[in-house]
């Protein structure tokens, strides 16, 4: 025999903790047995042990429950209108702060730019300080190149002159100035030198800045080609993902001030190379005006000595000259005063023998031979003077010669190289020339 539990009614208990359990009355049914029972049948009845609940208890659980239902509603009621305003408010920020960067974005590329174009206007200028800097050391080391001809001309002209002879070997103002010419050329080549040497100093450093500036410029087209990249993003671009720690900052970077700095000292940097660039050029065209000056004022000079001079030696030469043909007169006399001393003898043989006479013909004779000694002795002191006349004349001509190529070299200073033709032979040849009239006396006395 088996018996059967009926489950008879079920209800809600509060647990210790506040939580609702179910609880129910069990019967136990046996088969076959039907109808009313016996008290004694009934004290056997089965009845599942459990705690019994009161009805107030069970009015309570309701509206308990139906109260936690309430609140819970409201709980997610009030979760999901904070949801909607959380997604709101963060849909706004997350659009907000978008703008925000795009517009940081976009005033950074507004700087960078502005950096890139004054990076772009100080490269063009310093190119330009580079090529002009260049073509004034240029300029320098063309005038400094010029300068060796008017050194060759001053050497030249002092070693012609060393070819003078005799007295005129003299240490006069011409030589002076010739001296004072070399040293002003010298100088004058130091001078361009020094600037050249400082031209291309300046240019080293012009170049360097320009280098710093280059690099500082192809930063700023990168930045402002990642920079445009990044403005140019959007919900809808292609190849879009989630990059591993993106907001980690890399090793080595700078601050905005610093970054700032760095820009405006490569631009300070630069600016300072070009205004010494600009103060150098300045100072080397100066120099190269100067030096031109003070050249062209002592080469005024030297040839206003080589033509005082020459003018003096011209004097000296036509008075030389003067005194030879007086002194080849006085010589072509004295031979016709002695002349006369025969004729005294002839006479004495021509008379009747007078004693008186004859003694005053021999004293007259004696004294026309002292006399003729007297003209012999002068007729050889003019024979030495005219010797020694002629002797400077031919060096005045010498040195009138040396003097007169030294002036036609210098013409090379004035008249450009194409066109110079020596105006007098340098070279000093022999040629079949006429005896003085002395040589030709000698010869014929020989």
């Amino acid at each position: 025999m088996y018996s059967r539990y009926l489950r008879v009614g079920a209800g809600l208990s509060p647990n210790a903790n506040g939580s609702v359990r179910k609880a129910s009355v069990v019967f136990r049914i046996r088969p076959g047995v039907s109808g009313p029972r016996s008290p004694r049948a009934m004290a056997t009845l089965s009845v599942k042990p459990s705690q019994r609940f009161r009805l107030p208890d069970w009015h309570t659980n309701s509206s308990l429950l139906s109260t936690n239902a309430e609140r819970q509603r409201d709980a997610s009621h009030q979760i999901r209108q904070e949801a909607r305003v959380l997604r709101n408010e963060t849909n706004n920020q997350t659009i907000w702060d978008e703008h925000d960067n795009r517009t940081r974005l976009a005033e950074r590329i507004h700087t960078v730019n502005r950096w890139k174009e004054m990076l772009d206007k100080c490269l063009t200028d310093l190119d330009a300080e580079i090529d002009a800097l260049t073509q004034m050391k240029e300029s320098a080391e063309q005038n400094l190149q010029a300068k060796n001809l008017p050194l060759d001309v001053a050497i030249e002209c002092l070693t012609l002159r060393e070819s003078r002879r005799d007295i005129d070997v003299v240490k006069d103002p011409v030589e002076d100035e010739l001296h004072k010419e070399v040293e002003v050329i010298e100088a004058t080549k130091r001078a361009l030198q020094q600037k050249i040497t400082q031209a291309f100093e300046q240019l080293c450093l012009l170049q360097e800045a320009r280098q710093q500036l280059n690099s500082d410029h192809r930063g700023k087209m990168e930045t402002l080609e990642i920079d445009r990249g990044c403005l140019s993003l959007n919900l809808k671009s292609p190849n879009i993902s989630l990059k591993v720690n993106p907001t980690r900052v890399p090793d080595g970077t700078t601050t905005l001030q610093q970054w700032d700095d760095f820009s405006q000292f490569n631009k300070n940097r630069a600016e300072a190379e070009m205004k010494a660039a600009l103060e150098l050029r300045e100072a080397i065209a100066l120099t190269i005006t100067e030096t031109n000056n003070e050249l062209e004022a002592q080469r005024v000079a030297t040839e206003f000595a080589f033509r005082k001079r020459l003018r003096e030696m011209e004097k000296v030469y036509s008075e030389l000259k003067w005194q030879e043909k007086n002194v080849s007169f006085s010589w072509a006399r004295l031979p016709a005063v002695g002349h006369p001393g025969r004729s005294p003898g002839d006479t004495v043989t021509a008379q009747y023998g007078l004693t008186d006479e004859l003694h005053q013909l021999e004293a007259t004779i004696a004294a026309l031979r002292q006399k003729l000694a007297q003209a012999q002795d002068a007729l050889d002191a003019l024979y030495k003077h005219l010797a020694r006349l002629q002797a400077d004349i031919a060096c005045k001509t010498n040195s009138m010669l040396l003097d007169t190529k030294c002036m036609d070299s210098r013409r090379k200073l004035t008249v450009p190289a194409e066109k110079f033709v020596p105006a007098v032979d340098t070279f000093t040849r022999t040629t079949n020339r006429t005896l003085s009239p002395l040589k030709s006396c000698q010869l014929e006395l020989a």
